[in-house]
């Protein structure tokens, strides 16, 4: 099964070693097809804690580190 690694925006950085990231996906939507935006929030293990609120950054799916956290930060994204 291939990794999954998606993008999305840093939320919040308040914890030690975590970071919580949304991510937004354009969906149709099932019955009136209009184009809506669903946002999910992952948790992220950030190990040297050097992202901020508001960066942009690139997660990776890895195993369970704690009871929330599945994903693991791999860079930022510069746009």
């Amino acid at each position: 099964m291939p990794i999954k690694e998606t993008i999305g925006t840093v939320t919040s950085n308040k914890m030690d070693k975590t970071i919580i990231v949304a991510v937004k996906k354009k969906i149709a939507h099932k019955k009136y097809y209009k184009i809506v935006t669903r946002t999910k929030k992952y948790y992220a293990h950030d190990e040297y804690n050097k992202c901020h609120t508001g960066d942009i950054v690139k997660i990776q799916e890895t195993k369970p580190i704690s009871k929330n956290k599945r994903w693991i930060l791999l860079d930022k994204v510069n746009k």
